[in-house]
């Protein structure tokens, strides 16, 4: 056991990372960006298989959206408001937690820079996925240990 109270063999012993896939909806799903879904859970899945796999939407998301979301297998979080305070506590829970080896997070929102830290902390890989060129956030980008712009080639 580590200091968090993981298991020592953090990738249940069968080789391949576990990544826990956090995706901010107000901020990835805009009309400029033309996210697909698919395209982001891709870009996780290139470090490992899904622990789970969660999109963030507020209480303005529309039932197609949080229909289209769950046909992709993604978890949906509704959340009253603005959604970044509860995508970071579920991020920096899982990174201390051990139920993931990498944390990935699609965002282009600086506010999540600590969570990120925090699961740095925590000796988890981690990975920000930019919805666009446009849309990156250098100081997310800067913090995680890998990132990702979707339509670019891996960094």
């Amino acid at each position: 056991m580590d200091l968090f109270g993981r298991s020592e063999d953090a990738d249940d012993g069968d080789g391949e990372s576990r990544v826990a896939l956090f995706v901010d909806g107000p901020n990835v799903l805009r009309e400029e960006f033309d996210v697909d879904l698919d395209d982001v859970r891709g870009a996780a899945s290139e470090a490992g298989r899904p622990a789970t796999t969660r999109l963030y939407v507020d209480e303005h998301a529309t039932p197609q959206l949080i229909q289209a979301a769950e046909a992709r297998g993604f978890e949906v979080v509704v959340t009253s408001g603005d959604v970044d305070v509860k995508l970071a506590v579920d991020l920096t829970r899982f990174a201390v937690s051990g139920r993931a080896d990498v944390i990935a997070v699609a965002s282009r929102d600086t506010d999540f820079k600590p969570a990120i830290e925090a699961a740095n902390a925590a000796g988890l890989r981690t990975l920000a996925i930019a919805p666009g060129t446009h849309g990156r956030s250098d100081g997310l980008r800067n913090a995680a240990g890998e990132s990702v712009t979707l339509g670019e080639s891996r960094e």
